[in-house]
């Protein structure tokens, strides 16, 4: 029996045991990093330099991508460290930043996405008053509090997480740390708690919000189409107004009663 206090090093579930499929996968990374770094690299530079491009869709944009950059940092190069070196250890200081930094910086996307939501809602439904409502102070208000929530989940599922002991070995069922895995090692079945509270979490900040942004957005729809069609109805009255008619008769007929105006 061990607990957290004697677990030095976490071992991580291997891709594959040949050594040519392993430095397949480091190259597979590898490409898949590099590609993430130069598309989120692109986009943070064009829109920093680009003066046309400083508003709030493309300013939350900008901070998606630093997530995104944030969030692949995170996991990555340490699972091309060890297909590299042929090893599946990790030691516990440095699972730590795993379990900390992939949920800060996952929970922030996800309520960025919200935000952005949002304010493409603001833009169809309320177009003039998008610049009261999504002003620079706003949108930084906005982006802190997507930050800030990211981080205060994560520093609690932290905390929570190694405050148990550990006790049923170092082996983790995934290629990184990940908080239902290293709680699968738990001495008690607290940890059951702790995967309902994700799955809430999961549930609140990403589904929930899907849900509502859809139905906005159909909301929405519907709006422009009733718009749509009432200005056709009140068009084709006054296409077809008896009395405008009738008016345009008596005006043709009796030219008069035009001078009476």
């Amino acid at each position: 029996m061990s607990n957290s206090s004697s677990i030095t090093q976490f071992l991580l579930l291997a891709f594959a045991d040949t050594r040519e499929l392993q430095l397949l996968h480091f190259w597979l990374f590898l490409g898949i990093y590099l590609a993430a770094l130069l598309g989120n690299g692109l986009i943070t530079t064009t829109i920093v330099c680009d003066q046309h491009l400083h508003t709030p869709i493309y300013f939350f944009l900008l901070n998606l991508s630093l997530l995104d950059l944030g969030c692949i940092s995170t996991i990555v190069p340490k699972s091309m460290a060890n297909f590299l070196l042929d090893t599946r250890a990790i030691s516990y200081t440095g699972c730590v930043p795993q379990i900390f930094f992939f949920p800060c910086f996952t929970t922030a996307e996800y309520c960025l996405l919200t935000i952005m939501s949002y304010d493409r809602n603001v833009a169809i439904c309320k177009p003039l008053h998008y610049e009261t409502l999504l002003g620079s102070r706003a949108c930084v208000h906005m982006a802190a509090a997507a930050w800030a929530s990211g981080f205060l989940n994560a520093l609690l599922h932290t905390a929570n997480t190694f405050s148990q002991p550990l006790c049923k070995g170092n082996a983790v069922d995934q290629f990184f740390c990940e908080i239902p895995q290293i709680l699968k090692l738990s001495c008690s079945h607290s940890y059951l708690r702790e995967v309902w509270v994700i799955l809430e979490e999961v549930d609140e900040n990403f589904i929930r919000p899907l849900e509502e942004a859809s139905c906005t957005h159909t909301r929405g729809l519907l709006v422009l189409e009733l718009d749509h069609f009432i200005s056709s109805l009140k068009g084709n009255i006054v296409r077809y107004n008896p009395s405008k008619r009738l008016l345009e008769d008596i005006s043709d007929n009796f030219p008069s009663v035009q001078s009476w105006g």
